[in-house]
């Protein structure tokens, strides 16, 4: 059995980005890496396993653990194939002379093959082994400064681009309350049409509720309210998008907690055992980070 422990790495994306492959068979490990002077993250994910299953022979059975929801969901999962059709095409003809599985691992979470990828990606990319931590602060902690003292991040030096951000909750309540939302028969009015208004003003809203957050031009925030019986409650989705120097995922997540806390407010006189449930982010898109998928 043949393991294969990727990760990729990429200062600014596009920019500077740096891969690696640690392959294990019995008691053999090899450890193979390398670099790229503009890329993306993304590149770099699909690089490192094109890389360590080159290294890998042929014929042989060959599970690869990587980090990145993009690599492994598209494989497992058939994900649309966006963007990098270059390297693909390659991963698909190295399939057809090896047996792959693939495993997501999740990042940071302190498996050792996994970190050791991580380490040498960032040290190829030049994230890691930085000499200028103007940037990052007192231990690493990006809010405070030099002295320890609170700060906002300084977002200046990097580029407007395109961002957008998925969050979702859910509102769990008996199914006739349901029904009385729908029907119009709650005391106080028109429980979903609030509950939009609410999450859209939210959003607006953030940097006044979440400390240290940047005030964002939003282009669009789209509140979906989804009322469904057989699960008894209704699912909130919201959608932000901006062109920003940073993402809008807090703005997303306060927009349906809000959202979700509106529609609470608006049906307790009838059902105070209402509760709120699964606030989560569910994708983000854009940025130095490259894009998230939770994988459900």
């Amino acid at each position: 059995m043949i393991n294969i422990y990727t990760d990729g790495s990429c200062d600014g994306n596009p920019g500077k980005g740096g891969w690696a492959a640690i392959i294990t068979n019995d008691d053999k490990r090899t450890v193979v890496s390398g670099n790229e002077a503009h890329t993306t993250n993304n590149r770099m994910e699909l690089t490192a396993v094109i890389k360590g299953l080159e290294a890998s022979p042929k014929g042989f059975e060959v599970t690869v653990f990587s980090d990145s929801q993009y690599v492994v969901n598209t494989m497992n999962r058939n994900w649309k194939r966006k963007a990098n059709n270059d390297l693909w095409e390659q991963l698909d003809m190295l399939g057809t002379t090896r047996n792959v599985k693939w495993k997501w691992i999740k990042g940071h979470s302190g498996h050792p093959e996994n970190e050791e990828a991580n380490r040498i990606a960032g040290l190829q990319s030049g994230v890691v082994g930085r000499t200028d931590y103007s940037n990052i602060g007192t231990e690493g902690f990006t809010h405070l400064d030099e002295q320890g003292q609170v700060r906002m991040v300084d977002v200046g030096n990097k580029s407007i681009s395109s961002r957008s951000a998925v969050a979702k909750a859910f509102v769990r309540m008996k199914s006739e309350i349901i029904r009385m939302i729908l029907n119009g028969d709650i005391p106080k009015g028109d429980v979903l049409a609030c509950a939009r208004l609410a999450g859209i003003m939210a959003a607006k809203q953030t940097s006044s509720l979440i400390p240290l957050c940047h005030p964002i031009e939003l282009n669009q925030v789209k509140i979906d309210l989804d009322c469904d019986e057989s699960r008894h409650g209704i699912e909130v989705i919201a959608t932000v998008s901006t062109n920003a120097r940073t993402g809008v995922e807090m703005e997303a997540l306060t927009a349906v907690t809000i959202s979700s806390l509106t529609i609470y407010d608006m049906c307790k006189s009838v059902d105070k055992g209402i509760f709120i449930e699964e606030i989560m982010l569910v994708s983000k898109h854009g940025g130095k980070s490259g894009d998230y998928i939770r994988d459900e």
